[in-house]
C-alpha cells in the first residue's frame, strides 16, 4: 500500500445516500482475478448509458472532477454486500479519501486494509461540504497526522480515527507488511517448534 498523510484535491460531491457496493461495482465487472483495473467500472450504470455513452451530468464524468482524489458522499456509504472489490474500484479510479457521515461496517474496515481513508464527519458537516461542491469546484486539504480536513476557504474539520489504523495508512503497511515486522519472531518460533518436535 501507498502510504497516506497529505491529500489535496479538489473533491468529488457525490449527493447521495445508501450508496451500496452493487452501485459502486457492479456484479457484472467482478470476474477478474487480480486487484488491478476495477476503476474503469467505478459506478459504471451510472456514468455510462445502456449503449456505453457517457452520461454528462453525472458527476464523476464532468472534467473539473478528472483527477479528484477526495470522494464526499452522504450517510451509509459503501452498504450492501461486503465484496472487497468496492474499495479496491474507489483506489484503482484514483480516490485516496471518502468523506461520509456514516459507512458501512464490512466496506470501513476493507478501505483501511487496501489503503484509503474513510473519514466520518457529521452530517450537517458533510452537507456543507458538498453543497459548497456542487456550487463550484471546491478544493480541500486531508492531513491525516492532525487529523484534520480543511477547506480552501479555512474552514476546518476534525475526525477522529483508530490510532492502529491511522498507523497502518501513514506508514503503507498493510496486513502482509504488518507480518513481516515480526518476521525474526516467527523464525524464532519455528526454529523452536523444529527443536522440540
Amino acid at each position: 500500500m501507498e502510504p497516506i498523510n497529505i491529500v489535496n484535491s479538489v473533491i468529488t460531491p457525490l449527493d447521495r445516500k445508501n450508496v451500496d457496493t452493487d452501485q459502486i461495482i457492479s456484479k457484472e465487472f467482478l470476474k477478474r482475478i487480480e486487484r488491478t483495473g476495477f476503476g474503469q467500472y467505478l459506478f459504471y450504470h451510472w456514468r455510462f448509458d445502456a449503449d456505453g455513452n457517457e452520461i454528462k451530468d453525472f458527476v464523476l464524468n464532468k472534467p473539473e472532477f478528472k483527477d479528484s482524489k477526495i470522494l464526499v458522499a452522504q450517510d451509509n456509504f459503501g452498504c450492501g454486500s461486503s465484496r472487497e472489490h468496492a474499495p479496491w474500484a474507489i483506489l484503482d479510479y484514483g480516490y485516496n479519501v471518502v468523506i461520509a457521515p456514516s459507512f458501512a461496517d464490512i466496506f470501513h474496515n476493507n478501505c483501511f486494509k487496501n489503503g484509503i481513508l474513510p473519514i466520518k464527519l457529521t452530517e450537517a458537516e458533510c452537507d456543507e461540504i458538498l453543497a459548497k461542491g456542487l456550487e463550484t469546484p471546491y478544493s480541500m486539504e486531508v492531513n491525516l497526522e492532525t487529523q484534520t480536513v480543511t477547506g480552501e476557504d479555512g474552514k476546518v474539520y476534525s475526525f477522529s480515527i483508530d490510532p492502529y489504523y491511522k498507523e497502518t495508512l501513514l506508514n503503507g503497511w498493510d496486513e502482509i507488511a504488518l507480518t513481516f515486522k515480526y518476521e525474526d519472531q516467527i523464525a524464532a518460533y519455528e526454529a523452536q517448534r523444529i527443536t522440540f518436535s
